[in-house]
């Protein structure tokens, strides 16, 4: 029995998009946005090119369609659902430590490929507004996150009441990205998990004594 032909035509169309972005999401990761091939996306998927332009009408469309859906969807899976705490969390630090620590884990084909969120960052906000707009609306999520996150420690007695959630969110996201960077750069899982290491001993530092 054939699971494609039991399938209704909305959930093909579904399927099909879906291998498309798929297909695109890990172009992307290989090469950039810029120097992502249609005929290697195509390949891929078995798709013709009439079908991809039948659900992205250009490059661009199909470009921040990836963006949206699945650098928003890995970072969901790799760090946004791990910071997501209710009121009553009683150890919304330890929620925060536990995803530096899983974070901390790369392979080294994962660390080669880096991050898409700050690779599509780094090549396409200095040259696409439309790209920059849907780039930083990802990055915003991640430091709202944190940012409640926090928030909730502060209402806890975690953390003093005086500390700049909003800023500290932002230099957290700041330095979890920069490590990556870094450690990309230089090819180097052993720099990624020290520089993580550092920042869990930051986050660390903010708790109230005797909590």
């Amino acid at each position: 029995m054939s699971l494609c032909t039991d399938l209704p035509p909305a959930c093909l169309a579904e399927s099909a998009r879906a291998r498309i972005l798929d297909a695109a999401f890990g172009e992307m990761r290989l090469h950039g946005y810029q120097a992502a091939s249609i005929a290697r996306i195509l390949a891929s998927t078995g798709l013709t090119k009439g079908a991809l332009y039948h659900y992205f009408p250009s490059k661009k469309a199909l470009g921040l369609a990836v963006v949206d859906e699945r650098v928003t969807a890995a970072l969901a899976v790799s760090v946004l659902d791990g910071l997501q705490v209710a009121a009553d969390e009683p150890d919304a630090l330890g929620r925060l430590l536990a995803v530096l620590e899983r974070s901390a884990c790369w392979e080294d084909a994962d660390l080669a490929l880096g991050c898409p969120l700050n690779n599509l960052m780094q090549e396409m906000s200095p040259v696409d507004e439309d790209f920059r707009r849907h780039l930083v609306a990802v990055m915003e999520l991640w430091r709202q996150r944190l940012e409640a996150l926090l928030r909730v420690a502060q209402a806890r007695g975690q953390v003093a009441p005086a500390l700049d959630c909003a800023g500290t969110a932002l230099f957290i996201l700041a330095a979890w990205e920069g490590a990556i960077s870094v450690a990309k750069s230089l090819r180097s899982t052993h720099v990624f998990a020290h520089a993580i290491e550092q920042l869990k001993a930051y986050v660390r530092h903010l708790a109230v004594a005797g909590v």
